[in-house]
């Protein structure tokens, strides 16, 4: 449990959270409910929620400061101890993993010399390992400080990273230009992103995952329902006697990694149930 009673924010600080927070909190019939974006602009004020930080949303929701201790540490979103400029994220989940998530997870580790949740001495890049980014279509996907960076390899993510310490310029495969976490942490809160062009620029979903949409919309097109597993794919339309079959772009089904059924030092085997010989 946090140190009581934690230190308040300077005055000059201080003046301005409060009028910062006048605005979110009118924005609810039900002050409760700002909780979340107020924990946001605490955030964006030194990276991570202080125990000042839950001082300040308690006193401005009328709350004690372990009901907003309770939400701050259930989110993963709200940091618990200072983080770099740059937070690195790295799907492991399913289809990332088997796609290269795992690799490039392990091979950041390395070199950037931290685990996870970790930043490097020179405060720049936060590292950790994120269940999924809802963005299986571009798996391995890599998200910086929420931004999306598609269909990644280790060689690319150690680029990325590089370049984020350095200081150069990254383009987001997708989505608005790059900013700092506490910058982004200010937008989560609900303040406009002011920067020329951000708002403008946007992202989508990936082709398989608008198929379903195309169908439910009775829309036809290019949209094809892959085969059953070991089946032989087929295609919408022939094609015409002078014309090359259509490019395939390869899935995980077509091209799978080695899984138990293929990898001879891990073999498949029976499950026992626990307590079973």
């Amino acid at each position: 449990m946090p140190q009581l009673p934690a230190p308040d924010y300077p005055a000059e600080v201080r003046a301005r959270l409060d009028a910062d927070a006048k605005e979110v909190i009118a924005r609810y019939p039900d002050s409760r409910s700002a909780l979340l974006p107020l924990l946001h602009l605490v955030q964006a004020e030194e990276g991570h929620v202080t125990r000042t930080g839950i001082r300040f949303c308690a006193e401005q929701l009328g709350l004690t400061t372990a009901e907003v201790t309770a939400v701050s540490t259930f989110y993963t979103m709200y940091r618990r101890r200072p983080s770099g400029d740059y937070q690195v994220g790295v799907c492991t989940n399913t289809l990332c993993a088997v796609l290269g998530g795992d690799a490039i997870f392990d091979a950041l580790k390395q070199h950037l010399g931290v685990g996870n949740e970790e930043t490097t001495p020179d405060g720049k890049v936060t590292l950790e390992h994120i269940e999924c980014n809802a963005a299986c279509d571009f798996a391995p996907v890599v998200m910086v400080n929420w931004e999306f960076f598609d269909n990644q390899t280790v060689e690319s993510a150690k680029r990325l990273v590089d370049d984020l310490r350095a200081g150069r310029t990254v383009e987001p495969t997708r989505g608005a230009p790059l900013c700092t976490y506490k910058e982004t942490a200010r937008i989560l809160a609900g303040f406009p992103d002011e920067r020329p062009g951000a708002v403008e620029a946007t992202g989508g979903a990936g082709h398989a995952s608008l198929a379903g949409l195309r169908l439910a919309r009775g829309e036809s097109g290019p949209a094809r329902v892959g085969p059953p597993r070991g089946g032989v794919p087929q295609q919408d339309t022939p094609p015409h006697h002078d014309e090359q079959p259509p490019q395939r772009h390869p899935s995980s089904h077509d091209a799978p990694q080695k899984t138990s059924d293929s990898d001879p030092d891990f073999p498949a085997g029976p499950i026992a149930e626990e307590g079973e010989g």
